[in-house]
């Protein structure tokens, strides 16, 4: 049965937007913990929000670490009500129940990574189908953002392991209580 692991980065106030005050992509230790994940990536899992913002940015990209190379080409799957397909940038898109197209996307993946943490991650958690959470809290505080870390009930998560990189982001990986 493959894994299933929400990564996103967000601020020590829980923001998620306004990401150009904050997030710095050349940060080595984000890079190094991004390449960890993805390169172990078999699939890529996203919500609608998720992928518009990805399919702008990641096909334009490229680096020497051949992490975009490597992203774009995985397939990917888009969870949405209001997304029709066909869907381009190697993606498919997910119609009807998302707990049962996941289970049947961890029968043939080994690993998927899914990008952010909103309704799609929320639904994933609640149905049991999350193995880990990997979260970048980066050391700045928004105040005023809209986009903040929401859960439809309590979640109990249980620490697995911490680093601290030299910029001040602390990288905590986390797994469902069970």
């Amino acid at each position: 049965m493959g894994k299933v692991t929400i990564s996103f980065e967000m601020t020590l106030d829980g923001a998620f937007d306004q990401m150009e005050h904050w997030f710095d992509e050349n940060d080595p230790g984000l890079q190094r913990a991004s390449d960890e994940l993805v390169f172990g990536a078999d699939a890529v899992l996203l919500g609608r929000r998720s992928y518009e913002f990805f399919r702008e940015y990641w096909p334009a990209q490229t680096d020497e670490r051949g992490f975009a190379a490597h992203y774009n080409a995985l397939p990917k799957f888009v969870a949405s009500t209001t997304l029709s397909g066909p869907l381009d940038w190697n993606c498919t898109l997910i119609e009807g129940d998302l707990a049962e197209a996941v289970r049947g996307l961890r029968g043939r993946y080994a690993s998927i990574v899914s990008h952010g943490y909103g309704g799609v991650a929320a639904a994933l958690v609640d149905a049991g189908l999350v193995d880990e959470v990997h979260v970048g809290i980066h050391p700045f505080i928004v105040g005023n953002a809209e986009d903040r870390l929401r859960s439809p009930h309590p979640v109990g998560l249980r620490l697995l392991s911490t680093e601290v990189y030299d910029s001040g982001i602390i990288a905590a990986k986390y797994a469902p209580l069970d």
